[in-house]
Order: C-alpha cells, then sequence, then structure tokens
C-alpha cells in the first residue's frame, strides 16, 4: 500500500490517535492543523484522510469512517466550553470561535433544544478578551479552553460535553477518521486502530511532549486524556453521533442525516 496524505487536528486530544504514526511513513504522510482547517482539507481533495470534526462528515456524500477511533466524551470534555458571567439560559449573544465547526454546531442544538435561547452569534477569533468585548459569553475549544484559568477571569465555565450528556444522556462524538470511500486499504485502518490503542497507553508521554516545563498543565492533561475524553466509537458513542446528526438536520443545520459507513476491516 502506498502512503496517503493524512491532516489531522493539532490539539492535545488528537494526540493519542496519531502516537507513532510518524514512525510508519510507508502509510501515512501527517500534517498537523485547526479542525476546520482539517475539514476544508479533506472537502478539497488536498488530503485523504483527516481527523475531521464530526459534523464535517455530514457535508460529504461518499466518505467513510475509520472504524474504532473517534474523540468522544460521556459528561464534562473541559476542552469545549462556553465562558461567561451570565446563565447560559439568558445570554443574548455568544462569540463562535472561527476555528469551530462541530462546537458550533452543537452550540446551536444545544441553544435550541435545550437552553431554549435564540441569541446572536458572532464568529470571531479565538481572542477572549475581545469576544466577551463583544458578546455575552465565548464559545472556546481546544487546548486554549482546556488551560484558561477562567475562575482567576471571574468567569463561568459552561462545559458543552456535560450539557449534552444532561440532554441526551449519551457520548458526544467530537471528531472522527474520515475519507472517501476508496482512500484506505485494510492496512491503513489496522495501523490506525494500533496508533490509538498505543496512545492510549502513551499518556504521560504524551502529555510531557505537548505541555514541556509546566507541571500544573500537565496535570492538568493528564486528567484530561484519561477521565474527560475517551478514543473508542462503540455503539454508545454511535448512538450519541447519530442523535446529533438527528438534531442538526432538523434545525436545517445539515441537509441530510448521514448513515454511519465504515471503511471495511475485513482482510485486515
Amino acid at each position: 500500500m502506498s502512503a496517503i496524505r493524512v491532516s489531522a487536528v493539532e490539539y492535545l486530544n488528537a494526540r493519542p490517535l496519531v502516537h507513532g504514526l510518524d514512525g510508519r511513513s510507508d502509510l501515512f504522510d501527517v500534517q498537523f492543523d485547526i479542525p476546520a482547517q482539517c475539514s476544508r482539507q479533506l472537502h478539497d481533495g488536498a488530503v485523504d484522510l483527516g481527523l475531521i470534526p464530526s459534523i464535517e462528515y455530514a457535508r460529504g456524500s461518499d466518505y467513510r469512517i475509520v472504524p474504532g477511533p473517534a474523540v468522544a466524551s460521556e459528561g464534562d470534555v473541559a476542552s469545549v466550553a462556553l465562558f461567561t458571567t451570565r446563565p447560559a439560559t439568558s445570554l443574548r449573544s455568544i462569540a463562535v470561535d472561527s476555528s469551530s465547526r462541530t462546537a458550533a454546531t452543537l452550540l446551536r442544538v444545544l441553544c435550541a433544544e435545550w437552553w431554549d435561547i435564540d441569541p446572536k452569534l458572532v464568529k470571531l477569533r479565538p481572542d477572549l478578551p475581545v469576544m466577551l468585548k463583544r458578546c455575552d459569553a465565548a464559545l472556546v475549544i481546544g487546548d486554549p479552553a482546556l488551560f484558561l484559568d477562567y475562575e482567576k477571569l471571574g468567569l463561568e465555565k459552561v462545559d458543552l460535553g456535560d450539557e449534552w450528556t444532561a440532554m441526551t444522556s449519551l457520548p458526544f462524538v467530537w471528531a472522527t477518521w474520515v475519507g472517501r470511500s476508496n482512500a484506505l486499504g485494510p492496512e491503513h485502518v489496522a495501523a490506525l486502530v494500533e496508533a490509538r490503542d498505543r496512545g492510549v497507553e502513551a499518556v504521560d508521554d504524551i502529555v510531557a511532549a505537548q505541555c514541556p516545563g509546566d507541571e500544573e498543565q500537565r496535570e492538568v492533561g493528564r486528567q484530561y486524556l484519561r477521565d474527560n475524553v475517551s478514543f473508542n466509537l462503540d455503539d454508545r458513542a454511535q448512538a450519541g453521533l447519530k442523535k446529533f446528526y438527528d438534531y442538526a438536520h432538523e434545525l436545517q443545520l445539515v441537509q441530510s442525516r448521514p448513515e454511519l459507513r465504515f471503511f471495511d476491516t475485513s482482510t485486515a
């Protein structure tokens, strides 16, 4: 099998899924970027496989999901949140991180189905002071949300993962490996599953590499990867993903409810 072009999310929560892939140059040519750019590259055909925000799977007609690995959570996710001084149910405007796709869609679902509000959403760069100057709350994702000392700033943190699970009693799937139906062979799929398994076992090493010289951040990172995030697209996670697509379709945020279709592993 030839090496395929891969785009992966640059955040800490993606690192266990790509652990060791840089040593498999026979199968993968990996680059890292923000979530919106990863999905854009896949849609444009610039890469063959992307670790992309889950909503982006619903925007492709010939996509398949790699079975097994994913970035998911049940309850607090810690890295996707609103920061505000007002209750969520009274928000009139929310600044949305312009690099967000799935989190922005989930926010719309929660506003409509859970908090019963219809705030103005304003896309801005992830600059918290600017966001909160413009709006009642700021949606921040990834490592900036995870490591923010919001209490020192006098802010409340509304965890979107926790709100989703409270509403649905299901996990939320933030990202999956997605490619076109003919992009991967069984060897690629097996290597991605193996990378996930090894990455989960190597959390300490991953956090040490991502947070050098800051023990407080390392402790937050270790707890995050062990307790907040899961890396398995099991039956309950799939049910949560389908429920998300149902809500997104009902609110006309996607054109159709996508069927979950997976790459074949029969000869892996």
